[in-house]
């Protein structure tokens, strides 16, 4: 059963920083595509951003030029450099395998940006 822990959500200033962790378990981590995706109340959840076990990433319009996604396959973590937040960034941030499956979601780490 692979597990998907994420952290380092909170709250922060618009124009500030954080830096979100997704730590997994199993054996699929350094040969699967990974991805963060975030939901906002009322909304559906939508990709971030995803990185490809040789590193190559892609990101949603909306953060590039300001979100990082990068992994650390020795550790089996994937990580979210947000710079710049703002108020619309707030939601729920998940990792998970791209394509996503349901039983790999995590809790998610609450982001919130005030204005």
């Amino acid at each position: 059963q692979v597990q998907l822990v994420e952290s380092g959500g909170g709250l922060v200033q618009a124009g500030g920083s954080l830096r979100l962790s997704c730590a997994a378990s199993g054996s699929i981590f350094s040969i699967n595509i990974m991805g963060w995706f975030r939901q906002a109340p009322g909304k559906q959840r939508e990709l971030v951003a995803h990185i490809t076990s040789g590193g190559r990433t892609n990101y949603a319009d909306s953060v590039k030029g300001r979100f990082t996604i990068s992994r650390d396959n020795a550790k089996n973590t994937v990580y979210l450099q947000m710079n710049s937040l703002k108020p619309e960034d707030t939601a729920v941030y998940y990792c998970n395998i791209l394509p996503p499956l349901h039983g790999y979601w995590g809790q998610g780490t609450q982001v919130t940006v005030s204005s």
